[in-house]
């Protein structure tokens, strides 16, 4: 069974990484997840339900503080890691080489072991360092998928939204989904 690392900082935007742990749940992955404790903190103000309903839907979970664990290790075969969303300390320091917690470890392992590394930033406006460390990262080896819904598909509900991101996330894992309506083109 492959694995998939789910990182979740404290980024406005938890209703990405809960969407994106539910449709991976009933998928052939082990999922496990790695979150900070600032992200705990967004989840009271962004969602409904108590912060163990996100736990259980990863298959393994771990303590952002046990740089020890198994996701920390490049011997650990992960197909791809995560991170929505991705906060700007968070980015800043995986662009630094920053490994001070098991998510930025875990993000570090993935770059040197030239493995897939998802980062979904949330923050707008972006500075100049902001827009330098994503430019370094994706040198690096990362993909960055900023969370920036299209209106093409005409969505109705934040959840046509949310669904466009989390579909992007799971085309570039090479996971075929319907959950957002594709570009079709046009007969202008």
């Amino acid at each position: 069974m492959e694995r998939i690392v789910v990182g979740i900082s404290g980024a406005s935007g938890l209703p990405y990484s809960i969407r994106l742990l539910e449709i991976l749940k009933p998928l052939n992955f082990e999922t496990h997840l790695v979150s900070t404790d600032s992200s705990q903190l967004v989840h009271k103000h962004e969602c409904q339900g108590v912060w163990q309903d996100v736990l259980d839907l990863a298959d393994v979970v771990h303590e952002n503080q046990n740089v020890a664990a198994s996701i920390a290790s490049g011997s650990f075969k992960a197909k791809a890691m995560v991170i929505i969303p991705c906060s700007g300390t968070t980015l800043g320091k995986i662009a630094s080489g920053v490994s001070d917690n098991l998510l930025t470890r875990s993000a570090t392992v993935m770059l040197k072991e030239r493995r897939k590394l998802i980062l979904v930033p949330r923050e707008t406006p972006l500075s100049t360092i902001y827009i330098e460390n994503m430019l370094k990262i994706a040198q690096a080896g990362a993909i960055m998928i900023p969370a920036m819904p299209a209106f093409y598909n005409l969505p109705k509900t934040i959840d046509d939204n949310v669904n466009f991101i989390v579909g992007r996330v799971l085309d570039v894992l090479d996971i075929d989904t319907n959950i957002f309506k594709r570009w079709e083109g046009s007969e202008d």
